[in-house]
């Protein structure tokens, strides 16, 4: 894995809406969310702009006009440089190519579920569930919709892929509810009756 002038994801959008055209932060901004990117990657108004500040840096973008509209402030527009180009197919290739080590949240606290007591996980899964599942709902709705709209399946795959991920989570879900009321439940509750004896 090599190491990055700019590693914020952030950056590798930007690059590839900057391949298609030039355009100032705000108008990217809107692109970035206009196209649902907002789903995949997180960002604001602030951390955009900064992340174009980066490129320039490195020279991946180049200022090529600045305009002002009436009274407000003045827009600079910015245009991918061959660098940038460069850049954004290498880092594509990479992320593509080579799985990486992810630190998700719900992984972190399955890590440490032992810190909680059998029938309260069962509960909280419960409601993990219902939230996948409208979320999944949420999601498909969004591709069908699209579909029925002419876009190009190319243009949902990471919708597709989110579907499938909520389905290999909901699965797992499933069958750890399962797990903790058939069979380990006594075990880990006889656990913690233990650590409030000895407190």
């Amino acid at each position: 894995m090599s190491k990055r002038k700019v590693a914020n994801l952030l950056a590798l959008a930007a690059l590839a809406y900057l391949s298609q055209a030039p355009m100032h932060p705000y108008e990217l901004s809107k692109a970035l969310q206009a196209n649902g990117d907002a789903r995949s990657i997180k960002f604001t108004h602030g951390s955009l702009y900064m992340v174009i500040q980066q490129l320039a840096k490195a020279g991946f973008v180049a200022e090529q006009a600045t305009s002002r509209d009436g009274q407000r402030p003045e827009r600079t527009v910015y245009a991918i440089t061959a660098e940038g180009r460069a850049e954004l197919r290498d880092w594509l290739r990479e992320l593509v190519e080579q799985p990486q080590h992810e630190y998700p949240a719900f992984v972190s606290a399955l890590s440490l579920i032992g810190a909680l007591e059998p029938d309260e996980v069962v509960e909280l899964l419960d409601q993990r569930l219902r939230r996948l599942h409208a979320v999944r709902a949420e999601t498909q709705r969004a591709i069908d919709l699209a579909d029925s709209e002419g876009v190009h399946p190319l243009f949902l795959v990471e919708e597709v892929y989110r579907v499938r991920l909520i389905d290999a989570e909901t699965a797992f879900v499933g069958e750890f509810i399962e797990k903790i009321t058939t069979d380990w439940g006594p075990t880990w509750a006889a656990f913690h009756e233990e650590l409030r004896a000895n407190s």
